[in-house]
């Protein structure tokens, strides 16, 4: 299954009423953790680059990155080769850009690479320790299935946690969504959303769904002049959603001061 297929398949997926409870859940969770990001460029991957988390975010340059040839991204390339420059954008969002992909351990160093000092990281992934990873599973069986081990490969939060301390990030917080897979009438789906919001408070885990926020702790690299400029190219043709915030622009210097 290529790239396109998997894309379409996944928003399949999404579009059924569960999985639209289920993004619009992620959304309302992702809101506060992006509140505390700010800057000049947001990244989101994955292979849903039609179905945007970023839209709370206050930064107004936001990129979609997918592999994916028939969606709306506005840069398409692999997880594991992100055409821009080293700590050039402030927050990356990763939706389901890991479990679908050949090499998770590469793109996760390419976001950490192109994330600034400091930086936000979030990744959006599938919970295979949970009843709907179960799921997954026995659905996988069947090698024309989304969820085959040929192109799912879920990546659990204990090795996603580990992966993020060899890369200098520190996980800040994790949720969980979903312990009990959307389903039934709309009163057993209330019932479900109320066991949901409690296992979230409760920091329970076990959720279909894990949301994890790190922190890029590992200082900037200069980067040759030529370099810089080739990146700046980079974002051209981008695709942005309102109006780039100007540079700050940076005091003088007073002449009589540097006399003294």
């Amino acid at each position: 299954m290529q790239s396109i297929e998997i894309s379409r398949a996944l928003e399949s997926w999404y579009a059924r009423e569960s999985g639209e409870e289920l993004c619009e859940l992620i959304q309302a969770r992702l809101e506060p953790v992006l509140g505390l990001s700010f800057g000049y460029h947001i990244l989101q991957m994955g292979p849903l680059p039609t179905r945007s988390l970023v839209g709370a975010s206050p930064i107004n340059h936001q990129i979609f990155a997918c592999a994916a040839a028939d969606g709306k991204a506005s840069m398409l390339c692999h997880g594991d080769e992100l055409p821009l420059e080293s700590d050039s954008v402030d927050t990356v969002v990763a939706f389901h850009a890991l479990e679908f992909d050949e090499h998770p351990h590469g793109s996760l160093r390419e976001m950490q690479r192109v994330l600034r000092p400091h930086g936000h990281l979030i990744i959006v992934g599938f919970n295979p320790l949970s009843l709907l990873g179960g799921a997954h599973y026995l659905q996988g069986l069947k090698k024309s299935s989304l969820w085959n081990r040929q192109r799912y490969r879920p990546v659990s939060l204990h090795r996603l946690t580990d992966w993020l301390r060899l890369l200098d990030c520190e996980l800040e917080s994790a949720q969980h969504l979903f312990p009990i897979p959307v389903a039934g009438s709309v009163r057993l789906r209330n019932f479900i959303g109320r066991v949901d919001e409690w296992a979230s408070d409760s920091s329970l885990p076990g959720g279909g769904v894990y949301i994890a926020h790190a922190i890029k702790h590992i200082g900037g690299v200069r980067r040759p002049r030529s370099l810089r400029a080739r990146a700046r190219e980079s974002f051209r043709g981008l695709s942005v959603a309102g109006t780039p915030a100007p540079t700050p622009r940076q005091p003088r210097s007073d002449s009589n001061d540097l006399a003294a």
